[in-house]
């Protein structure tokens, strides 16, 4: 968070991405990751490159009928919140396409509160 104070407008008036890389590359305190297989990095920069990226992810959940990044249902699989309280978040949202997506993961889910069904076959 230090450098990004530093980071300055571009000439497209946006804060780049780029820059505070290189202020940390600079500092030798740049650390990379690579994204394995299934990661995608998308450039929002734009009204065009923002309709493009929506485009992309309605056609992976599209196909793979699920959500990405859908953050109530990784924090049930990974055991911050458990069967009862996604119920909850799933029963507020009932009414709308998200909330019948998580109670989807729900009844798909291993009784013993394991892994999607269909992760398993």
């Amino acid at each position: 968070m230090r450098h990004a104070r530093d980071v300055k407008p571009s000439a497209r008036g946006e804060l780049e991405i780029t820059d505070l890389q290189t202020c940390y590359l600079t500092a030798g305190t740049l650390r990379v990751e690579r994204m394995g297989r299934g990661f995608a990095w998308l450039d929002t920069g734009t009204f065009e490159s923002l309709i493009d990226a929506a485009s992309f992810v309605q056609t992976l959940e599209m196909r793979q009928g699920m959500k990405v990044a859908c953050l109530e249902e990784i924090a049930f699989q990974l055991g911050f919140i458990d069967r009862d309280q996604i119920m909850v978040l799933a029963k507020s949202l009932e009414k709308s396409g998200y909330g019948n997506y998580l109670t989807e993961v729900i009844r798909s889910t291993d009784p013993a509160g394991g892994a999607r069904v269909s992760e398993i076959s």
